[in-house]
C-alpha cells in the first residue's frame, strides 16, 4: 500500500520559489556606538536613483538586526564573484568579522567600508517596516564609492545566490534574443 506525500505547506513552497530565484549579494555593515556589526543580504533592491535610496531586509534571527535597529546608517557593500570570502564572513556565525583590519576601513563619517567590495553605498537609515520574521529597511544613499561606481570601468561578474549555492554570471551566461 502506498503512503500518500505530505502536501507542501505556504511556507514551504514560499521558500521553495525563492530559492529558485536568484539574488545578487551585499554585505551590510553598521556600528550603532557599541561595536561594528556585519551582515550578507540577498534582498537589496534599489527603490530610487534621485535621490539614491535601496531597501533590505534582515532576520530577526540575524545576530546583526538588533545592533542595525539602533543604527542611524549603514554601508550596503554590492559585492562581485572576486568578493565572495565577503559573503562567507558576513554569512559565518560565530567569528569575529571584524577581525582582518587589512580587510576594511573607516570613512571620514565613522562607518566601516570594506574596501575590496566592487560598489558600496552608505547612507542613511530613513525608515523600517517591522514583518513577523524580519525587518525592512530602507536607506537614503549619501556617498557612493567602489570600482563599480565608476561609469567608465568595465564591471567584474556578480556574486549571485541561486538554490543553496554561490554563483558568477558571465558572457557564456548571455542570452541573445
Amino acid at each position: 500500500m502506498a503512503t500518500a506525500l505530505a502536501q507542501p505547506t505556504l511556507t514551504d513552497q514560499f521558500v521553495t520559489a525563492f530559492r529558485n530565484h536568484p539574488a545578487g549579494v551585499a554585505l551590510v555593515t553598521a556600528d550603532p556606538g557599541d561595536g561594528p556589526v556585519a551582515m550578507t543580504a540577498t534582498s537589496v533592491i534599489s527603490v530610487d536613483a534621485n535621490p539614491p535610496t535601496v531597501a533590505f531586509s534582515a532576520s530577526a534571527r540575524s545576530s546583526s538586526t538588533p545592533a542595525l535597529l539602533r543604527s542611524s546608517g549603514v554601508v550596503v557593500h554590492l559585492l562581485s564573484a572576486r568578493q565572495l570570502h565577503l559573503a562567507k564572513l558576513g554569512a559565518t556565525s560565530g567569528i569575529d568579522r571584524f577581525a582582518d583590519t587589512s580587510l576594511w576601513d573607516r570613512l571620514p563619517t565613522g562607518e566601516i567600508v570594506f574596501r575590496d567590495a566592487a560598489a558600496w553605498i552608505r547612507g542613511r537609515i530613513i525608515g523600517n517596516l517591522p514583518a513577523k520574521g524580519a525587518t525592512l529597511f530602507m536607506v537614503e544613499g549619501d556617498e557612493v564609492g567602489g570600482l563599480h561606481s565608476v561609469p567608465e570601468r568595465d564591471a567584474e561578474p556578480p556574486l549571485v545566490y541561486h538554490s543553496r549555492a554561490w554563483h558568477s554570471l558571465n558572457a557564456s551566461s548571455l542570452i541573445h534574443d
